[in-house]
């Protein structure tokens, strides 16, 4: 998994591409959370429009990290999910995980502070 951190007014935009496996991709993900947060970031978008695949542990760590801006008072989306929405759709995670068909669409949900039902 490779990783790229954009901001783009108060939002975060993460760009994941490649394989989401977890182990070290997770530790790595996780940090660029936590320093975001660590500089007053609260909403992140994750775009993923280059993940190839991505496993359980993967999953887990979107999860994990949806968990952690929750509890610091932000707000997570994903974005571009097309390769990965049907794992969403069957493991129901994309009942309870806001997703966007662009990163323009999710950071303008942020910015103005509406929310998906």
């Amino acid at each position: 998994m490779k990783s790229e951190v954009h901001v783009h007014e108060h939002v975060t935009v993460i760009e994941l591409s490649g394989k989401v496996m977890g182990g070290p991709d997770a530790t790595l993900f996780h940090g660029l959370v936590q320093e975001n947060l660590g500089r007053g970031s609260r909403d992140f978008v994750i775009d993923l429009e280059h993940v190839d695949w991505v496993n359980s542990v993967g999953l887990g760590m979107l999860i994990a990290a949806q968990l952690t801006v929750q509890r610091a008072g932000g707000r997570i989306v994903l974005a571009n999910v097309t390769n990965i929405e049907s794992l969403l759709t069957i493991t129901r995670l994309i009942t309870v995980v806001e997703t966007f068909d662009s990163q323009d669409q999710a950071l303008a949900a942020l910015q103005s502070g509406c929310k998906v039902i």
